[in-house]
């Protein structure tokens, strides 16, 4: 915004406060001019004058205040020649410190099924006009082969930083091997799982992408394609250091074991934006896995107008390898200590001391305490995503109790599920899909899938995302006996304060970009939607502010 403008706003703001003000003071005259006196005596005239500098002195409106205060502004700014790049960036800090949005006050109730703020923001992933266009398969440095690693999120990470490897590289891609031989042991290959011919297309401006390497190189090629693993989060620099003069030489390089092998905070805002273009939007699944998921999101809709879904990574290998040990039978017990055995570099853990770090995983027990203390009723809807779980039914029947409503995708589709059954990234994908679609996602773990629907959900609106603070909340349930239910409520919410994937969570460089893609998500012009008039929308912000009241009380989750 140029000086002109911020001038033009400052002085409508100065004036039409002055002249609301006025017009709420100004009293009619009894009589007209006809009965008007003329000659007043000198201490009637004193008198009046008094009066009226003390009415202006016991009210003084918050709108010429905040007038006032916008008028300096654009005076300084008029005099100096440093203006912000807009107006509304000071009149937003000023309705913002009043109204207490995202003032890290945090004492307002939550709304436990959406963020009152998620309208204030956006994402964006546009390229920018500096972005040059892809390089052609022929004027490439050459093909980049991606064999990727673990389960479907890990992977899902390692297929995105390839498209920004290869975009660092000048590379051609070549869309990337899917693991089959981890622990997850599942042969899908990326055409059964993502659509491929969309992911091609959607990146066509970014990256050239091709299906396979084509004979005529590889006829053409002296060696084999030259295989190297990069250390994992390396930079740019690495890339363009270690990895492109063998490109350029040998003109196909395999990089191996590819997940999170390129640095989360890269200087250059414009791959980060590539990132989320390629996970949030090029990445989508195939039309047999987008159908199946869909469905189970409709089936939950027919039932409930909100429902809740909840990711319990609550499986053997994850407890055993945490050190993680819970109440369970022998068995359970012995299948955590042989799991234990098999790996002898595991240090040995105190369950209890990883637990009060926070290190541990809620039982599904506990986080159905968790929700039925931050408010939802025990009628709620739950869609749960899980794979094997840690003690079987009996985990999961007090969470059951909790909210009967409870539901999976083997219970919504049954013999719709059994083409998928042998796969296991194939019914990730069915569980991420529901995940994604739902109201509010619980997550109960720092795993990849928690940080990928995390950050995704962010993209998307900062639509509720609950993540038990594990550390504070271990050790108030370990005390739960020890209070009543309102007591226990009121601190469970407390603890859970920041830890509700409210905007305001989210710090620019903190924690992995795939759960913080901050430079993706862009905050609204402080300007009405449905107006076409700022300067009166900021007249009326003015007035709210000096109008504003104790925020409303959390609604939506009464008991039917």
């Amino acid at each position: 915004m140029g000086v002109a403008k911020a001038w033009r706003f400052s002085v409508i703001s100065a004036n039409l406060a002055l002249l609301q003000q006025q017009n709420g003071n100004h009293s009619p005259s009894r009589g007209d001019g006809k009965h008007h006196h003329h000659h007043h005596s000198h201490n009637d005239c004193w008198r009046r004058l008094r009066s009226c500098a003390t009415q202006q002195r016991r009210k003084i409106p918050w709108s010429l205040v905040c007038g006032l205060m916008l008028f300096i502004l654009g005076l300084i700014s008029l005099f100096t020649g440093h203006v912000a790049s807009d107006l509304e960036w000071y009149s937003q800090r000023l309705v913002t410190h009043s109204l207490g949005r995202l003032d890290g006050n945090r004492r307002e109730p939550i709304d436990i099924w959406k963020s009152k703020y998620s309208k204030l923001f956006y994402g964006c992933t546009e390229r920018g006009r500096n972005f040059a266009p892809a390089k052609r398969e022929r004027s490439s440095n050459g093909y980049l082969l991606i064999a990727a690693s673990g389960g479907l999120n890990q992977q899902r990470t390692g297929i995105t930083d390839a498209v920004v490897v290869a975009r660092i590289l000048n590379a051609t891609l070549v869309v990337p091997e899917l693991d089959h031989h981890s622990y997850w042991k599942d042969d899908s290959d990326f055409v059964n799982i993502f659509d491929i011919d969309w992911f091609i297309s959607y990146l066509a401006k970014d990256v050239t992408i091709v299906k396979r390497v084509p004979d005529k190189v590889m006829r053409s090629m002296e060696k084999p394609p030259y295989t190297m693993r990069v250390p994992r989060k390396s930079p740019p620099e690495y890339y363009l250091d270690q990895v492109l003069p063998i490109l350029l030489r040998r003109r196909v390089v395999q990089l191996t074991k590819f997940d999170y092998r390129l640095a989360n905070n890269l200087d250059d805002e414009k791959l980060q934006k590539l990132r989320c273009r390629v996970n949030y939007h090029a990445l989508r699944f195939a039309k047999p896995i987008q159908d199946i998921g869909q469905r189970l999101v409709m089936k939950m809709r027919k039932m409930a107008k909100q429902f809740i879904a909840i990711h319990l990574r609550f499986e053997p290998d994850m407890l055993a390898f945490s050190g993680c040990y819970y109440g369970g039978g022998e068995k359970e017990k012995f299948e955590l200590g042989e799991i234990r055995k098999r790996w002898a570099t595991l240090p040995d853990l105190s369950a209890e001391e990883e637990r009060a770090r926070g290190k541990c995983p809620l039982t599904p027990h506990e986080v159905g305490l968790m929700l039925r203390a931050l408010g939802f009723a025990n009628d709620t809807y739950i869609y749960v995503a899980s794979g094997e779980i840690y003690g079987g039914e009996d985990t999961l029947r007090p969470l059951r109790e909790l909210f009967p409503n409870f539901y999976t995708k083997e219970m919504l589709a049954n013999e719709e599920l059994k083409p998928f059954l042998p796969f296991s990234s194939r019914l990730a994908a069915i569980d991420y899909i529901v995940c994604d679609e739902s109201d509010v996602f619980v997550t109960n773990n720092n795993g990849n899938m928690a940080k990928i629907l995390a950050g995704r959900r962010r993209y998307a609106g900062h639509k509720r995302t609950i993540r038990p603070n594990a550390k504070r909340l271990s050790a108030l349930l370990m005390e739960r006996d020890k209070m009543d239910w309102d007591t226990f409520a009121k601190k469970v919410k407390s603890c859970q304060r920041g830890f509700m994937g409210e905007p305001d969570e989210m710090r620019p460089g903190r924690g992995e970009f795939h759960e913080y893609p901050s430079p993706c998500i862009c905050e609204k012009p402080f300007s009405n939607e449905e107006s076409k008039n700022d300067e009166a929308h900021l007249l009326e912000q003015v007035t709210i502010n000096s109008k504003a009241k104790a925020p409303t009380k959390v609604h939506g989750v009464a008991s039917k």
